[in-house]
């Protein structure tokens, strides 16, 4: 069965940085776009970036833009987010996802399975 696994989540002071990772199985992992999405208390689920199945496509939250990187390992089925320069309100759960397809996407509604999440707390 398909598992997402992420890991690298913490406490951080702003302006800090942290390198998320998302370790998949079960499927063929460079088939496939992944993503990552953040979820703060109180608020929806909101994209963060994507990579297209062989990383050379990326796109981000306008949020995140020139702050995180997406970048992909296929021969270790581990998706990573780098975080810079963090700000408080970068405080969320963060999920990485599977997306249906080979491309990379901001629709929510085009990611079929999701990791149990990992959490960042920034500190001002």
């Amino acid at each position: 069965q398909v598992q997402l696994v992420e890991s690298g989540g913490g406490l951080v002071q702003a302006g800090g940085s942290l390198r998320l990772s998302c370790a998949a199985s079960g499927f063929t992992f460079d088939m496939f776009a992944m993503g990552w999405f953040r979820q703060a208390p109180g608020k929806e689920r909101e994209f963060v970036a994507t990579i297209s199945r062989g990383g050379k496509v990326t796109r981000y939250a306008n949020s995140v833009e020139g702050r995180f990187t997406v970048s992909r390992d296929n021969a270790k089925n581990t998706v990573y987010l780098q975080q810079s320069s963090l700000q408080p309100e970068d405080t969320a759960i963060y999920y990485c996802a599977k997306a249906t397809g080979q491309f990379s996407t901001v629709n929510r509604g085009e990611y079929d399975f999701w990791g149990q999440g990992t959490q960042v707390t920034v500190s001002s």
